[in-house]
């Protein structure tokens, strides 16, 4: 859900809609509105090591609300540099408040939600190294705020946050969006879908649900294209899940309303969550009003980190066989960190700051997890999330 200071469980606000352009999808030149600059941050950062061992001309794809105030520019195209530095390169037409990104699973199409209130997702291919839209789909529901593909390729998932669904849809073989092949209504008075995602053995889908306190696990068949429920696991009322990331047989939950991270046991035969601890997911010192957006996992599986929008933070775990441990929060250099990604190198952490409109860009240490500001930062309104192609 878009988060322009509204209240956690109200439905999304009426906006103007946005038309889709034509399939062409022609990408214009960045303004001085979307461009690197060096931070000014309130307080001086801690000198970070040189950025080291990034990938010269690597393609960013950037997401932000059209429709907000100040409007963002859709999906944008920008390049970052051997230093780590983002450089605007264009944007792309036709793609209105694009909020969350899904690759294909050979990364030549990249998938994006339009979180209007009738809600579309749109096909881009990529695999010119050149952004062309092949057109949008109705999503299924109102204000989709995620989605994913299935491994195998040939499903698309839609989790719309405003009214409570998951949507399936077919992939085509050109890699456009096909066919809608279940929509799953939330049960409960005012059901949120935030997150759907597949499992690490590709044989569940799971949809996290923030208005209904619920994980919902669901069997897949691939032949029909349709969703059974098989799990509903019920959370504390107030929870208010929003993202969940997997580590193999266990799962780490981020709540935005209660600020905590729950870990949950994941048995991939029973296709069952049994939760476990139950931890802050922020500073023990922080106060205030606090709402949690974005959680990731590394590559090594051995650090987890968590996006505070209140905190502007970012907090970092370290795993182990009994769940999670804290270690630090490292301020984001900007206000509301909506989203994040770690760089394929994983020697970096972007965050997306919704209301600083800015990306800004966090060091990272392999071996000891530990983040550092850094004074990179690429400015873009209304700012929701970003991917790398690579």
């Amino acid at each position: 859900m878009r988060d322009n200071g509204m209240p956690r469980r109200r439905f999304l606000g009426a906006v103007g809609a946005v038309g889709v352009a034509g399939a062409a999808g022609a990408i214009t030149t960045t303004s001085a509105a979307c461009a690197a600059t060096p931070a000014t941050p309130a307080a001086a950062p801690q000198p970070a090591a040189p950025a080291t061992g990034h990938q010269a001309g690597l393609m960013t794809l950037i997401g932000s609300y059209t429709s907000a105030t100040p409007p963002g520019r859709g999906l944008e195209v920008a390049i970052r540099n051997e230093a780590g530095v983002l450089e605007p390169s264009g944007v792309v037409d036709g793609v209105p408040d694009a909020s969350f990104f899904a690759w294909s699973p050979d990364h030549r199409y990249l998938y994006v939600t339009n979180e209007l209130p009738q809600g579309t997702i749109t096909a881009v291919d990529l695999s010119g190294h050149h952004p062309v839209v092949l057109g949008s789909q109705p999503s299924g529901g109102a204000g989709p705020t995620h989605l994913t593909v299935h491994p195998g390729g040939e499903f698309l998932f839609t989790a719309n946050y405003t009214d409570g669904t998951v949507a399936a849809h077919r992939r085509n073989a050109d890699g456009s969006i096909g066919e809608s092949t279940d929509l799953i209504k939330h049960p409960g008075a005012e059901p949120h879908a935030h997150q759907v995602l597949v499992d690490p053995t590709k044989k569940w889908v799971v949809a996290v649900d923030l208005g209904a306190d619920a994980v919902f696990v669901y069997a897949f068949d691939p032949a029909t294209g349709k969703l059974t429920q098989h799990q509903h696991l019920e959370l504390p009322a107030g929870t208010g899940p929003r993202h969940l990331a997997f580590n193999y047989t266990r799962a780490y939950l981020l709540a935005e309303l209660n600020s905590t991270i729950t870990v949950l046991d994941w048995d991939p035969e029973a296709g069952q969550f049994t939760p476990g601890q139950v931890l802050s997911s922020r500073a023990p010192d922080a106060t205030g009003e606090n709402f949690p957006a974005e959680i990731a996992v590394s590559r090594d599986a051995k650090f987890v980190y968590a996006a505070n929008r209140g905190d502007d933070d970012i907090a970092t775990f370290t795993t182990d066989d009994a769940g999670l441990t804290f270690q630090a929060t490292t301020p984001t250099g900007g206000s509301w960190p909506r989203h994040f990604t770690l760089d394929p190198e994983e020697t970096s952490l972007y965050v997306a700051n919704q209301r600083a409109g800015a990306i800004t860009r966090l060091a990272r240490d392999p071996n000891t997890g530990a983040l550092t500001q850094t004074q990179d930062r690429y400015d873009c309104p209304s700012v929701a999330a970003l991917t790398f192609h690579g």
